[in-house]
């Protein structure tokens, strides 16, 4: 990033910021335009109304740009094959039977949630809650009871693994522009999003299923929902249209034509644990490092190190599970090759908003916004962990999408984070949580999983504000005070 001493004063550096941001959402909310040529073009302008040297405004937007791609596009498009190798083979539907079976019916809602959460450390909310959706279905209907009895405990699962947990491209996102240890964010992901989804998501779900009777709907007399015995990967034609589209459709034809067996249910929480446990092992091994435990120049450390990056964990889960989802189960190479070709095209746009949200924290950066902003904040003592909340819930609320929010909170508090002394890693990973926490709450009519929720449970608009939008809500402020408490402590 190239090195620009400020043109202006704090008020006026201050000023742009904000019309930057009003202009920002003027541009998706009003105007339509799409996030990613939003982004770029009020960089463009930011750096101009900053008077960033006319010679130097490309190379920061380009700097930005690229440093948040460099890990941002391996960590998403690696998470989404693995997502789609465990959708496509039925991983989904082995996860909630085996652990109905274990937790019985009776606390059905408690295995699908758990079955989901496990299930959405790699897939997408919407393509994990549309996959999910037909299990909900059958349960919900086999079992009786209002459908956001079972409902809620899931898309409250997949929406808190979706903000909270790397390598969703949100969290990663975030991280990444504010120099977060991935590993770290993801233990404290874990820690805070575990409690929160159950107090948020599955109790409130059993309330929301007392107080609300939401039948069952009436798309389980099309056949389209699917039942224990079914084939498992009957559930290609009943994605979202993103994943239906994404890639080419005839790995899923050929897939559903053989037939394989599903995988077992001890195979796929093996999948899902292999790359929590390599990161771990690096976030351990560096720790201990760090501590003068173990030597962090002997080999077996450097080794430990390696195969336990977010990058390298992530591509050798992918690999194994091509093996043991794909090849061992029938398909061949050229099938497993489409099948994993298919998860990347829902992405794309996706990894492009995050690199131009790192763009915008670039010019902000390069700008000297982030030191005034820094210095406002320390004259008003908010602080930092709090004001990325507040930022972050202002813009969840104006624009809706989380991942925006996300990128777009990270990128405006880069430079303060940069400028405030004394945070030290554990912060910056609960700063991330505090910015994931405030861009999940108050999901309503601008959010797309807003209108996802409302359409398939079929649901009005008013009961979807009173179940989904609270459960959002509680999740967002359950999940942003337990990392303030713990910001407090560690």
């Amino acid at each position: 990033m190239p090195e620009v001493e400020p043109a202006l004063g704090a008020g006026p550096l201050l000023l742009i910021a904000a019309a930057a941001v009003g202009v920002l959402l003027f541009l998706i909310m009003k105007l339509k335009l799409h996030a990613f040529l939003a982004l770029v073009l009020v960089s463009l302008l930011t750096a101009l109304a900053a008077r960033v040297p006319v010679a130097d405004v490309v190379t920061t937007l380009t700097t930005g740009f690229g440093s948040t791609l460099a890990n941002v596009a391996l960590l998403v498009g690696l998470g989404a094959m693995l997502g789609r190798l465990l959708e496509h083979s039925g991983g989904a539907q082995v996860l909630a039977d085996s652990l109905i079976r274990r937790f019985g019916e009776k606390r059905a809602p408690l295995a699908l949630g758990v079955a989901a959460l496990l299930f959405g450390f790699p897939i997408f909310f919407d393509a994990g809650l549309v996959v999910f959706l037909p299990i909900v279905f059958t349960v919900a209907a086999r079992l009786g009871g209002s459908l956001l009895t079972y409902g809620l405990p899931v898309a409250g699962a997949f929406a808190v693994m979706h903000a909270f947990v790397p390598p969703h491209p949100g969290p990663v996102a975030a991280a990444e522009l504010i120099g977060a240890d991935i590993g770290l964010t993801l233990v404290f992901g874990l820690l805070v999003g575990l409690p929160t989804w159950y107090l948020g998501g599955y109790l409130f779900g059993l309330w929301a299923g007392r107080r609300y009777d939401v039948a069952v709907p009436d798309i389980l007399a099309d056949g389209s929902p699917r039942t224990a015995d079914d084939e498992p990967d009957s559930s290609v034609e009943g994605t979202s249209p993103a994943i239906a589209s994404g890639g080419s459709s005839a790995g899923a034809r050929t897939g559903t034509a053989t037939r394989p067996a599903p995988p077992r249910f001890g195979t796929v929480v093996g999948i899902l644990l292999l790359p929590l446990v390599l990161i771990f092992l690096n976030t351990g091994l560096s720790t201990l490092a760090s501590a003068g435990v173990v030597d962090d120049s002997s080999v077996v450390v450097q080794a430990g190190q390696l195969v336990g990056a977010t990058p390298v964990a992530l591509l050798i889960t992918v690999l194994v599970a091509s093996v043991v989802l794909g090849l061992r189960r029938g398909q061949s190479g050229a099938q497993v090759e489409s099948i994993v070709n298919s998860a990347l095209g829902p992405v794309c746009a996706i990894i492009l908003i995050t690199g131009a949200g790192g763009m915008f924290g670039g010019v902000l950066r390069a700008s000297g916004i982030g030191t005034a902003l820094a210095d406002v904040l320390g004259d008003i003592g908010l602080p930092v962990i709090v004001a990325a909340f507040v930022v972050s819930v202002l813009l969840r609320i104006a624009q809706g999408s989380a991942t925006v929010a996300l990128t777009t909170t990270a990128g405006l508090m880069a430079p303060v984070i940069e400028a405030s002394d004394g945070l030290t890693s554990i912060d910056l990973a609960l700063i991330v949580i505090a910015i994931a926490a405030g861009a999940t709450v108050l999901s309503h009519v601008n959010d797309s999983g807003f209108w996802l929720v409302s359409r398939f449970f079929q649901m009005d608009e008013k009961t979807t504000l009173k179940t989904w939008t609270v459960m959002e809500t509680l999740l967002g402020t359950i999940g942003f005070a337990l990392a303030l408490v713990l910001s407090l402590f560690l």
